[in-house]
């Protein structure tokens, strides 16, 4: 089944309607996953260089907060950033990051729970193929809504792992997927190199056991796999190495190591851990 059949029969639903079905029941799966964890575990070191696990939910709610704005206003909101000497050096990528461990984890997750209703509330009220300012190019409404359900899922993945939960993947991982397979190209120039044209043929095993297809059959670069491995890398989250992700062909290998579904320059590699 392709990507676009299966987006239209998952129950019988349009496709940006189950996509931000999607996104909000991922939201509640981690928030969930996380419920029952004591104060000592949410000051666990993730494997995110530097970031605690309550660091993990704070990057989602301040990204989510700055969606919601973007969703509402059309325009992407004025921040000042901190220049002063005594600015911490640190891995947290705002001073909203570093405000919020000033957050009781209480505090945290009531942030965090409303400004995603808020986000998935103002995307809701949107065509699907509206574009919306971001980081980057503007993006269309769906793209914008797949980019926040790949976020809340491959951070997901650090704060569970920081709390010792082994993840449960679903097949929401296929808008993942999808756009581990579309963003071939961004993660070329993201390196500066020229984006080949060869073609590549992406099939992987869904959680649920659905195969789900990308690109001509008779390519001769293919790359095959389960769908969970295959997200996980191209969010950069498990080193190619330690998964059972197969290449055929020149190109179909050289994008495996290079793949990045997230906007941003490339950031450090995850070690492999059975090497």
């Amino acid at each position: 089944m392709t990507f676009s059949a299966k987006l239209r029969t998952m129950k019988n639903k349009d496709p940006m309607t189950q996509l931000l079905d999607d996104l909000k029941d991922e939201q509640d799966y981690l928030d969930a996953a996380l419920a029952n964890i004591d104060l000592v575990t949410w000051e666990n070191e993730s494997p995110a260089d530097g970031w605690l696990l309550r660091d993990c939910i704070a990057h989602l709610a301040d990204v989510d907060e700055t969606a919601a704005y973007v969703a509402a206003k059309k325009e992407m909101p004025v921040r000042t950033t901190s220049d002063r000497a005594d600015t911490p050096k640190d891995t947290l990528q705002n001073d909203r990051q570093r405000q919020a461990r000033n957050l009781s984890i209480l505090e945290l997750l009531a942030w965090w729970r409303r400004v995603r209703e808020e986000q998935n509330n103002a995307l809701r009220k949107l065509d699907a193929k509206e574009r919306l300012p971001w980081a980057g190019p503007p993006m269309s409404v769906r793209s914008f809504a797949t980019a926040r359900l790949m976020e809340c899922w491959s951070h997901g993945l650090d704060a569970l792992d920081a709390a010792h939960i082994t993840p449960i993947d679903s097949d929401r991982l296929l808008h993942v997927a999808h756009l581990g397979v579309i963003t071939r190209g961004f993660a070329y120039q993201n390196r500066g190199l020229e984006v080949p044209d060869t073609e590549i043929r992406v099939e992987l095993v869904s959680p649920s056991g659905d195969i789900w297809e990308w690109g001509p059959t008779d390519a001769q670069n293919r790359i095959t796999g389960s769908a969970g491995e295959f997200c996980r890398v191209v969010t950069r989250r498990l080193h190619l190495d330690d998964t059972q992700v197969k290449s055929e062909g020149e190109s179909a290998s050289e994008y495996l190591k290079i793949a990045q579904a997230f906007a941003g320059p490339p950031g450090p590699d995850r070690q492999p851990k059975n090497h």
